[in-house]
């Protein structure tokens, strides 16, 4: 059974910081690209950064300069250093998993907001 779990959301001042973490099993984490999306009220989910197996990233504009992805192959997690948040970053933040399959994690509210 494929399981993912998000953590480390939660309700931060403008300008601070949050690290969301993603622990995976039942799968092969290694060889998946992991995505973390994000659906904020009244819009679609759209893709925030990327990893795939050889560690390469990539990133939406919005955050470019601000969030950091990397992965742990060891602890089969990945994670989303979010630096300088803005109130436009709130959003519901999902974990994926993506080889020949996608599996998605139940999702982690990030409020920004002074």
């Amino acid at each position: 059974q494929v399981q993912l779990v998000e953590s480390g959301g939660g309700l931060v001042q403008p300008g601070g910081s949050l690290r969301l973490s993603c622990a995976a099993s039942g799968i092969i984490f290694s060889m998946n690209t992991m995505r973390w999306f994000r659906q904020a009220p009244g819009k679609e989910r759209e893709l925030v950064a990327s990893i795939n197996s050889g560690g390469s990233t990539n990133y939406t504009d919005s955050v470019k300069g601000r969030f950091t992805i990397s992965r742990d192959n060891v602890r089969n997690s990945v994670y989303l250093q979010m630096n300088r948040l803005k109130p436009e970053d709130t959003a519901v933040y999902y974990c994926n998993a993506y080889r020949w399959v996608s599996y998605w994690g139940q999702g982690t509210q990030v409020t920004v907001s002074s």
